[in-house]
């Protein structure tokens, strides 16, 4: 995330961390090279459109005061200065479907699909904070599963504009007699639906994934129903793999159900060596315990919330971190991990330099692409050549 403050609060004080040099391009750019260089699959940036001004005290203040998600830069900014530097590693985005009109999230992202020759992902979100929507205009958000139907509309007028509006070969320079490209080879999308109205040709030319590889993150019913539609990658959390297994299972069977299987990936945080739940996702989860999971009192809680956000954080050598993420592979069914980070870059560094090596000796990570071969984000799952 483009902050100072993430997933492990006051670790800007720490002499070590570079968090506090996030505004500035080279910490992105020598960032990108360092995931460049340990084969690491693709930067996930989480994003942020209000601050949490009804957490503490009803005020915004003591999150502006200790840098708790605040301030926050726009995510898509950097993305094509570390493309310049880098030729596998993916970039995905977070950027929610409640604030602006489709056009112009369909715009930018055929751009960024351009510029990193098609390594580009999008983390599909349904926003929900009140400061946020307040931020825009609106008084209140959208009740929880009208989101998701609002956004499944809004994926549907996506795949119209990425997909249906421009012919392959609509573009087709022609010096002689004056023309770039065919208009009748670009059709005007036409789609009038309870939520979105639209008339327009795409204003992108096709980019080389046309639809951005797309990630989200939902284990409600309604989150679970739309994952399963559309997310080509879903981020879930746990605190224990045998509690996380049942939900991996309910989203594979309605995946299957709908002809399709999407990897599954569970957020972790290496320490010494993602983003979490929404707060209203935590709170559901604080009621339940079992015995892979302790008694919420405000002491665990502010234990587990110390590093790495909510999520399950791993110490230790990196042979102890590769079996428990095994661990987590077998027990949990999932198909990789998005890792957090203490401090930044020294847990990216750790990872690389430590971690990376051992999982490629236990042949559980890929070893790096040769030097001629460029992937598309959709081809690192898929394979090359593929499409989805």
């Amino acid at each position: 995330m483009s902050t100072v403050g993430h997933l492990s609060p006051g670790q800007w004080k720490n002499p070590g961390d570079r968090s506090a040099t996030k505004r500035d391009l080279n910490y992105w750019i020598e960032l990108a090279k360092l995931l460049e260089r340990g084969g690491i699959n693709a930067l996930f940036l989480a994003d942020t459109y209000g601050g949490y001004d009804t957490t503490y005290e009803g005020s915004l203040d003591n999150c502006i005061r200790r840098a708790a998600q605040w301030p926050v830069t726009d995510p898509t900014i950097p993305i094509s200065a570390m493309a310049a530097v880098t030729k596998n590693l993916v970039f995905a985005i977070t950027a929610s479907t409640s604030f602006e009109p489709p056009f112009l999230l369909a715009k930018r992202f055929s751009t960024l699909d351009h510029f990193t020759r098609g390594r580009i992902g999008w983390n599909i979100v349904t926003s929900w904070k009140k400061a946020a929507f307040k931020a825009i205009g609106l008084e209140s958000p959208i009740a929880h599963d009208e989101r998701y139907e609002q956004a499944d509309e809004y994926l549907r007028v996506l795949y119209k504009l990425w997909e249906g509006s421009w012919a392959d070969d609509a573009i087709s320079p022609d010096p002689e007699n004056d023309s770039y490209a065919d208009p009748d080879k670009i059709r005007t999308i036409h789609h009038h639906g309870k939520f979105l109205d639209l008339d327009t040709r795409h204003i992108v030319d096709p980019s080389p994934q046309r639809t951005p590889f797309l990630f989200q993150a939902g284990t409600s019913a309604a989150g679970s129903e739309f994952a399963a539609t559309h997310a080509e990658g879903i981020f879930v959390s746990s605190h224990s793999p045998k509690l996380l297994r049942p939900k991996v299972k309910v989203i594979r069977d309605r995946a299957a159900a709908l002809g399709r299987d999407p990897p599954i990936y569970q957020e972790v945080t290496k320490a010494d060596s993602l983003e979490a739940h929404k707060v209203r996702s935590n709170l559901d989860a604080f009621t339940t315990t079992s015995e892979y999971v302790p008694k919420w009192t405000p002491r665990v809680i502010s234990e587990k919330a110390a590093i790495g956000g909510l999520g399950p954080v791993s110490v230790g050598s990196p042979e102890k971190i590769a079996d428990e993420m095994e661990y987590w592979i077998k027990e949990g069914d999932l198909d990789g991990f998005n890792l957090g980070y203490v401090t930044t870059p020294g847990s990216f560094e750790d990872v690389v330099d430590l971690l990376i090596p051992e999982l490629r000796r236990r042949g559980l990570y890929p070893e790096a692409p040769a030097a001629d071969v460029q992937l598309t984000a959709r081809e690192k799952v898929y394979g090359e050549g593929q499409k989805g």
